[in-house]
């Protein structure tokens, strides 16, 4: 029989009642604090207000935190690693949900896979700290993701969307610094204030915490954090307040047509426009918005959504058409996308490893291309896409079967190994073709800079998307490439935002979404290279030997634990 007093809601034992909802939040501590950090992780990353950024410097503590708190209860690598795949789930879900508007199977693909990879770097911090403990350990930690960043932007399942250095996009006013180090300089800057605020706010002892005083360490602590964020922003605004655009001038301009890439672009749509009104309508934008001195005119990917033969292009009545229309505009080029073909002949052994075989073609390609047509007696200039989607149009063949739709041309496309300038016949004005997914890609769009290219003209179609976050992110991390190369950036897409970038990454006009629209402006040719186009990418390379050696390290040290464990 039980007594009031033996009641255990009532609390027979003392202090067992108050103890049990700090049991509750002990149990599901773990959980929140990975919540927490996707939900940090999410809030500084654009398009949200520019300062929210500075939420990223702080991003990672709930992660660095539950892992000390699962480590120092005895947990399994594997319950380690459950709750930190949790953590990049959410975070990969909160932030390109919107891929999933364009194919479901897709955006969930894609949010488990790459949740999936990222954490690979964390998984080999955790067993570096556990076999070198925490010094070498949470050293390790910046360097095995970078090291993964850096793989993320060359393999063919390349998905550099969530580099951290692409989250201060949005306030790119604090990483001016990136003509230096390149958005890879950003993920550096996010590691190191996130270890330092850590190591000030819980965790790492005198012993192991080489900026520890003896006489207040935590305020000693504290002051280095607070250095690590404010003298890069502070470099980075004395860079700005002394910078003036460079090179002469040019005026271009870039039209928005605003297809429905759903419903009316491709044959097929319900309410299809025919593609001989799709070209009416960029060229009535066009014509109706030109002066005297323009040179440039952009229109958008797969503008001229039709298949074209490469050896054939000037035989086309559209491209007759567009050539008729130039001759009327002396002085005036355009830059256009579209999707062609590229013969190899009968011989495999001249075809590219992408390439489809037909017996009426042989050989062939299909490419997501961008032309350049200028003066009458220039012959017509192609550029193939070469940073593919992964799973849209980057495909290998053994991979075809799971290819992702997302409209148009989808699967196993050629590409091309060297980057395409267009040089044209205004002095001073070569322009970088960039079609979509490829402004993403930092040092690839310095190559074309290395080329000689003095403006950055993109081309792209952001409207699978509807009007999510997609499409602002991507021309947000735009204005790093701007940073970067120190070039303005003209662009313009099918369904918006058509936008001109000038070469401190301010955007400078922009369209509405979803509108037809026209944007003008003369543009600053520079041809200067700055230190991270003329050196490319070090922070990754780098980054990738030291990882190399830390975990054949960490594998002897594993193995020689284990072998003391069996003697």
């Amino acid at each position: 029989m039980l007594t009031k007093s033996s009641n255990p809601v009532a609390g027979g034992t003392p202090g067992t009642a108050a103890a049990l909802p700090a049991a509750g939040l002990s149990y599901w501590l773990p959980s929140l604090l990975a919540l927490l950090g996707a939900a940090l992780l999410w809030l500084g990353w654009p398009v949200h207000p520019a300062p929210l950024a500075l939420v990223l410097l702080v991003a990672w503590v709930p992660y660095l935190y539950l892992e000390q708190l699962l480590t120092a209860r005895g947990a399994s690598g594997w319950k380690v690693w459950r709750y930190s795949y949790l953590l990049l789930v959410l975070w990969n879900l909160f932030t390109t949900y919107w891929v999933s508007y364009s194919t479901l199977g897709g955006g969930i693909t894609a949010v488990i896979c790459n949740a999936l990879l990222m954490s690979l770097p964390l998984t080999a911090f955790y067993h570096t700290k556990k076999r070198f403990g925490p010094t070498l350990g949470y050293l390790s930690l910046p360097i095995y993701w970078i090291a993964f960043e850096q793989l993320h932007l060359h393999w063919f399942l390349t998905w550099p969307w969530l580099t951290l250095g692409n989250g201060f996009a949005q306030a790119n006013q604090w990483v001016q610094w990136y003509e230096y180090t390149g958005f890879l300089g950003g993920s550096v800057w996010v590691w190191l204030v996130n270890l330092l605020v850590f190591g000030a706010a819980f965790g790492f002892k005198s012993s192991t915490w080489p900026l520890a005083a003896e006489k207040d360490p935590g305020l000693v602590r504290w002051s280095w954090a607070v250095i690590a964020v404010l003298v890069p922003v502070g470099l980075s605004y004395l860079i700005a307040s002394q910078y003036q655009e460079k090179g002469s001038t040019a005026e271009v301009l870039v039209i928005q047509p605003n297809v429905d890439p759903f419903n009316e672009k491709f044959e097929g749509g319900a309410n299809f426009i025919p593609h001989d009104l799709q070209l009416q309508r960029l060229l009535t934008l066009t014509e109706q918005n030109l002066t005297p001195q323009t040179k440039l005119v952009l229109w958008p990917e797969t503008s001229l959504d039709e298949t074209y033969f490469e050896a054939t292009i000037e035989t086309y009545p559209k491209i007759q058409r567009l050539r008729q229309w130039l001759s009327q505009h002396p002085g005036v080029e355009l830059i256009t996308g579209l999707t062609t073909v590229g013969q190899y002949g009968p011989r495999k052994e001249n075809a590219s490893p992408t390439a489809r075989f037909r017996e009426d073609l042989g050989y062939y390609d299909i490419f997501n291309a961008s032309l350049h047509l200028g003066s009458a007696t220039a012959p017509a200039e192609f550029y193939h896409k070469s940073r593919l989607v992964p799973g849209v149009e980057g495909v290998p063949p053994w991979l075809s079967a799971f290819v992702i739709d997302l409209g148009g041309t989808a699967g196993g496309l050629g590409s091309q190994p060297e980057r395409t300038v267009y040089r044209t016949a205004t002095p001073g004005l070569s322009v970088a073709p960039v079609i979509c997914y490829e402004s993403v890609y930092g040092d690839f769009v310095g190559d074309y800079v290395r080329q000689g290219a003095s403006l950055i003209g993109i081309i792209t179609n952001d409207g699978w998307w509807s009007d999510s976050p997609g499409h602002n992110q991507h021309l947000q991390y735009a204005t790093l490439r701007a940073i970067e190369t120190r070039r303005d950036i003209a662009r313009s897409a099918n369904t918006g935002i058509s936008a001109f970038i000038n070469q401190k990454g301010e955007i400078t006009q922009r369209t509405g979404w979803w509108e037809q629209a026209v944007s003008r402006a003369t543009v600053h040719l520079n041809t200067e290279q700055t230190f991270y186009v003329r050196h490319g990418e070090l922070i990754g390379p780098t980054c990738q030997v030291l990882a190399v050696l830390l975990l054949v390290l960490t594998m002897v040290r594993a193995v020689q634990a284990r072998k003391q464990l069996i003697t």
